[in-house]
């Protein structure tokens, strides 16, 4: 019993860390098909929420917006002139 009870935990845990690790796209493609299946709401609800979610810092979608592109200033590197 023990053994099955840790076994539960270990895969309850690998699950997590690779839902947790995994991209974002991959990430809501997984939400898309555990959807089709019929899940409780209470179990379903993580999966609507990652689908509701836009990109993939939490939905701010500023990525490449104009005003950040204009922050953006080269690196210039000086060289002393050795005589």
């Amino acid at each position: 019993m023990q053994s099955v009870v840790v076994g539960l935990i270990v895969v309850v845990c690998a699950t997590y860390a690779a839902w947790t690790l995994m991209p974002s796209a991959a990430r809501r493609g997984v939400a898309t098909l555990v959807l089709k299946l019929a899940l409780p709401d209470r179990l379903a609800r993580p999966f609507r929420k990652t689908l509701s979610t836009a990109g993939g810092c939490g939905g701010c979608d500023s990525c490449g917006d104009a005003a950040a592109a204009a922050k953006i200033k080269p690196v210039t590197f000086h060289r002393r002139q050795t005589r």
